[in-house]
């Protein structure tokens, strides 16, 4: 019993920092009609109101596509699409405002209850929506009317901003209104991104199916960057999800920084995405103009040049070119216009099942975006596909940096022989090491 109290309280304390990080900044959540019948749906609920209680301003987009085709059909109303995109007649849209109607009042039923030895007991959420996207007509395409179908023109900033500074959360239905008193049945894809690009959220988070964005062998990506994304977004294998991938391809390429994808079936995804170092789900990054990728022969004065700087100092060890040169496919790095601005290097000890992480360095003019901190990810990505176990580094000067990254000090005795034996005394260099 006492085992599980102290997790608890360590999950607690190794939280604080995102915590911190997250207050304050808005993020836009984005989930279709099917997740809101999933059964998991309610800790989903539960996870959103934990945020709000936390600070983070929230605005939640719902989708309504399974409740509409239901509707549909029990009206015996012919599924109309071009291009995948539903033709919306008169009737129709009848039954898009009763689905999207009956799920905004689900999902403002679920934030409102506040019982008793419930998660959400004592929250007092608010939840504010109305007339806050603006649309147009799709009009007509290939010579396909599509009637009330159509696309965001607007997002009302300043409305939902004064929700979300009241401590409101918005929440934004797939459809929209016109100045000429229309109504528009609109993609919630089409509304989340709009609503993200509009509002400069922080971050894009979707729900979906799988556990994030995953290859065609099956295996979760938890960290791509928008080239790659746009690699993949044609394959024939991500068709149903090209919807929600482009959300996050246009998301990202209008200036949002972050998007994240998260399964709306595994309960507590989205606290573990936001909350722990290794996430739940993928995490798809703005950075296209750079370049991350393992150093070959050619990188090697563009490396030298990097860390020169740091080896006057003494931050980092000497190394020649020579040295260099035999050693640099141990080196990832970041490129950016050409230029080498970020690296690090990975040194296996297959035997203890480690490795050292060593050489990490940022140019001058490049610090402060998380570079380090995308290096560390693909190393670490490197050593556990190596079948390693944990990763040490030796630091004199950067010791606050590693512990901020999930590093605890360690002593001289927990390296591997080789290494012990070659530990320079007289640097006097701390040793600091992360489980994988």
């Amino acid at each position: 019993m006492v085992a599980t109290h102290l997790d608890s309280v360590k999950i607690i304390r190794n939280s604080a920092p995102y915590i911190n990080a997250h207050r304050g900044k808005t993020f836009v959540l984005m989930f279709g009609g099917e997740a809101i019948e999933e059964a998991n749906f309610a800790n989903i609920i539960h996870d959103i109101a934990l945020l709000n209680s936390l600070g983070v301003r929230l605005v939640l987009v719902h989708g309504a596509r399974p409740q509409i085709d239901q509707r549909v059909a029990l009206r015996n109303l012919p599924r109309r699409f071009h291009q995948d995109i539903r033709i919306t007649d008169k009737q129709t849209l009848e039954c898009v405002k009763d689905a999207a109607g009956s799920v905004r009042a689900e999902v403002e039923a679920l934030l409102t209850m506040g019982l008793a030895n419930s998660p959400m007991h004592g929250a007092q959420i608010r939840v504010c929506s109305g007339n806050l996207v603006v649309a147009m007509p799709t009009g007509v395409r290939d010579g396909v009317d599509f009637e009330n179908t159509g696309l965001v023109r607007r997002i009302d900033v300043d409305g939902i901003n004064d929700h979300l500074n009241d401590g409101s959360i918005v929440l934004l239905s797939p459809m929209g209104y016109s100045s000429t008193g229309e109504v528009f049945n609109l993609s919630h894809e089409d509304v989340a991104t709009q609503a993200a690009i509009s509002l400069n959220a922080d971050k894009l988070i979707l729900f979906s199916q799988q556990e994030g964005i995953v290859n065609q062998q099956g295996k979760l990506l938890r960290n791509l960057e928008l080239h790659e994304l746009h690699n993949m977004i044609n394959q024939a294998f991500y068709a149903p999800e090209k919807h929600s991938l482009q959300a996050i391809v246009s998301s990202l390429e209008a200036g949002i920084s972050r998007c994240h994808t998260v399964s709306y079936r595994q309960d507590g995804a989205l606290l573990q995405e936001l909350f722990t170092r290794d996430g739940a789900g993928s995490l798809i990054s703005q950075t296209s103009y750079e370049q991350l990728r393992q150093a070959n022969i050619e990188d090697v004065v563009g490396i030298l040049k990097l860390i020169k700087p740091l080896e006057e100092k003494g931050m980092l060890v000497k190394r020649s070119r020579e040295h260099l040169e035999q050693e640099i496919e141990q080196f990832t790095l970041i490129e950016r216009d050409g230029m080498t601005i970020a690296c690090a290097a990975l040194y296996p000890y297959a035997d203890e099942k480690m490795a050292e992480l060593a050489c990490v360095a940022t140019h001058n003019d490049y610090r402060g975006g998380n570079r380090g901190e995308r290096l560390l990810e693909a190393v670490k990505t490197q050593a556990r596909n190596q079948g390693l176990h944990s990763i040490f580094v030796l630091t004199t000067v950067t010791a606050h940096w590693f512990q901020e990254q999930g590093f605890v000090e360690a002593s001289l005795d927990e390296l591997p022989a080789k290494k012990k034996q070659l530990y320079n005394f007289q640097r006097k260099s701390k040793v600091f090491k992360l489980a994988l």
